[in-house]
């Protein structure tokens, strides 16, 4: 069934009027009560709330100590209640439909303009105008972006005897480091108030998103923040063994020092976005209507075309860069298929200094005893062989030897403690924002990139830096600063249309949608060993379409353990990027080399035919914390015709697998291709669905890639 066609803001006006967003099967229902909007509830099912005019379904705004649809405090008062109608207004576009509620305030001098737009997919989309209607400047300093009650029931005629901590499950990422991004677990949510914050009291490698299941109706709530600052995701379950009668509330927020920021006279602040689903299904389901929403509504700038997911290669400070060396590893990858060639990070640094890169960011020349002939030597070269050209720049970080350093010491952000940041570039000083700006549409320029690979690397407190930006009030910066790297973004990528832009921050650090928004694809990790590498690959593509996904064959530790078809596989159900697997004056191994070259043939010429639009199937979601289990990851095309199963052994405690396809169709016959062997037969997707395929996979972090496509 295609919920995808259909999108509705049903308004009911009146003295208490309601809004009812629908988009495929999705509803939720909105109304403004007594001068406070309320979540009043959702449907999986397509029903509006009121379906029978005279007993609506709607939610009780008394069970919830909070029931107000977002939260907002200006000068420490909240501005949830005593608010005023102004206007309802609705816009349709060719992709979606949008409505936008202006309120204004009782209590504070600000009008409120909530956007809210449906596509069609199971999610909406809400942001927030803040409207300073006053001659001073406001200090935000609360923000929750969609809040309010999600159900309220009776669980006694339905639990069948399940205890209060067995009716909901929580699924997020539970680690926040560096190299565990993407570890996945459902946690059941006891009755109480869980938060799970990201960037601010946590550190950066934690995707903004989260799952809440109900495991009796089968309902499921998604949503991520597209936020690259402090994000919070509270869950508040109201339930007790002795009643029967549960409620669950939850809260989107946007976190940081307070305040949030300073709102000046007149100013119109935009909040950022947050997108919210609900879907009646399993995981997965829950997962692809995500992707569809991200691909539809999200990552869809004209010119942030992803469907070439061209085939990248590159190298850096793990070598000398000499142009000797990069011209050797430039045929390499040539001749293994690479399409794209990247000079990473250490380009800047004198020779022998490629691994002290931090220290000469902000430089942005090319270091002229390292390439006395400029970087347009190795472009011209590159281009030669039929590949593209690329380079790593982190241009918001400034090095001990730039003198940008030296001389703008005000471009650092400073702490709560009003200690300078050793090398973060604060963009919300607009003097530095235009010298980002221009200094990377001048290396685009000049060194005529056909990809820029823009990295940040910072400690995550670097976001929440201090300090009075005009005001006279000092606030937090992250938001302006973060508005800032998202508008130098924005504004280049429609000024190179062209160029391909590939996001990095330190690994995956700053994977969230609002970041993503101007980019084609992101890096998700710089943990390339497994097999925390497969488990960050089966985790990451949970958040993000699996072709917006960068995952490496090769290098960074990929080559310490494992075999060479896992460290492969890894990356051909995603967008692929190689190392080198040989050093310079080293012979290529025939079979190392032909095996690549067999895999870069399977991935460009079957797999990356279907691969921008590909439906993804976590058989194994939370192989993060039960690698016994194997990690067991699948794509198809959406009219199921083909596909291709990953299948990887993570320990030596089970080699059998028995997998039945997601991504098939019933009423097809299938040719299956076992990658291992080549070996090929026929089977109906009927056998497929009822007995699934016996996998043998011969150890421990090693691999079978199943290819099928319908006869």
């Amino acid at each position: 069934m295609n919920s995808q066609s259909f999108r509705n803001i049903y308004y009911q006006p009146g003295e208490n009027p309601v809004f009812s967003f629908r988009s495929g099967l999705a509803v939720r229902e909105e109304t403004l009560l007594n001068g406070v909007l309320v979540s009043s509830g959702h449907n999986a099912a397509g029903y509006p709330l009121d379906v029978l005019s005279g007993f609506p379904s709607r939610l009780n705004h008394g069970d919830f100590a909070e029931p107000s649809a977002f939260n907002i405090e200006i000068d420490g008062q909240s501005i949830d209640h005593r608010l005023e109608f102004v206007d309802f207004s609705i816009e349709e576009s060719e992709k979606s439909t949008e409505s936008i509620l202006t309120l204004r305030s009782g209590i504070k001098p600000v009008t409120l303009r909530i956007h809210t737009v449906v596509d069609g997919t199971q999610m909406l989309t809400r942001y927030i105008e803040i409207i300073n209607t006053s001659e001073k400047p406001l200090c935000l300093s609360r923000l929750s972006l969609l809040s309010g009650g999600l159900e309220a029931f009776d669980r006694r005629p339905l639990a069948n005897g399940k205890k209060t901590d067995e009716i909901y499950s929580v699924g997020y990422f539970t680690n926040d480091q560096w190299g565990r991004e993407g570890e996945f677990a459902w946690r059941k949510l006891m009755p109480d108030t869980l938060c799970v914050d990201t960037r601010f009291g946590r550190d950066r490698f934690r995707h903004p998103f989260i799952f809440i299941r109900n495991n009796i109706t089968g309902v499921i709530y998604s949503c991520q923040t597209g936020w690259s600052g402090g994000c919070r995701f509270s869950v508040d379950y109201n339930a007790t063994e002795e009643r029967s009668f549960t409620s669950l509330a939850f809260k989107a927020e946007i976190t940081s020092h307070k305040p949030i920021t300073v709102i000046g006279a007149g100013e119109v602040f935009v909040t950022p976005e947050v997108h919210f689903g609900i879907i009646c299904g399993g995981l997965d389901d829950a997962v692809n209507d995500m992707h569809a929403h991200i691909r539809k509504s999200v990552l869809c700038m004209p010119e942030a075309d992803p469907t070439a997911c061209l085939v990248g290669a590159g190298m850096g400070a793990e070598h000398t860069m000499s142009v000797e060396d990069s011209k050797d590893f430039m045929r390499q990858f040539a001749s293994l298929g690479a399409e794209v060639f990247i000079i990473d990070a250490g380009w800047e640094c004198p020779p022998e200094k490629q691994t002290q890169w931090g220290d000469f960011n902000g430089l942005n020349i090319p270091d002229p005893d390292r390439y006395p002939n400029g970087l347009g030597e190795l472009s011209d070269y590159c281009r030669s062989l039929g590949m593209k050209f690329g380079l790593w720049v982190d241009i918001e970080t400034v090095g001990r030897f730039s003198e940008t350093n030296k001389c703008k010491p005000d471009w650092r952000g400073s702490d709560i403690f009003g200690n300078r940041s050793g090398n973060y570039l604060d963009m919300s000083n607009p003097e530095a924002a235009r010298w980002a700006e221009d200094e990377l549409a001048r290396i685009i320029t000049e060194y005529k990139l056909d990809l820029l690979r823009v990295d940040h690397n910072v400690s995550f407190r670097d976001y929440f830096a201090i300090r009075d930006t005009g005001s006279g009030i000092p606030e937090c910066v992250s938001v302006k600063h973060i508005n800032a790297v998202y508008k130098m973004y924005e504004n280049l990528k429609k000024r190179f249309p062209d160029v391909i832009f590939e996001n990095c921050a330190g690994g995956g650090a700053r994977t969230d949608l609002g970041m993503m928004k101007s980019f084609n694809h992101t890096w998700v990790s710089d943990c390339q060993k497994a097999p925390h590498s497969v488990m960050i690959t089966n985790g990451m593509t949970l958040a993000l379409p699996p072709e917006r996904v960068d995952r490496l064959f090769a290098g960074m530790g990929c080559h310490e353990q494992g075999s060479l078809d896992l460290h492969m596989r890894n990356t051909m159900l995603t967008h692929m990027t190689l190392n080198v697997i040989a050093p310079v004056g080293a012979q290529l191994n025939p079979v190392q080399a032909d095996f690549v070259r067999h895999s870069v043939d399977v991935y460009k010429n079957f797999i990356r035919s279907f691969l921008p639009e590909a439906k993804i199937y976590h058989h194994t979601p939370e192989s993060a914390c039960r690698p016994e289990k194997g990690c067991i990851l699948e794509i198809a095309s959406p009219d199921g015709r083909k596909g291709a199963i990953g299948v990887f052994a993570l320990s030596d405690e089970k080699k059998d697998f028995i997998i039945i396809p997601e991504g098939i169709n019933a009423g097809m016959n299938y040719r299956i291709t076992l990658d291992n062997s080549g070996a090929a037969f026929d089977v109906s997707g009927y056998e497929l669905m009822t007995n699934g395929l016996k996998i043998t996979v011969p150890s421990s972090l090693s691999s079978e890639l199943i290819l099928f496509e319908a006869n």
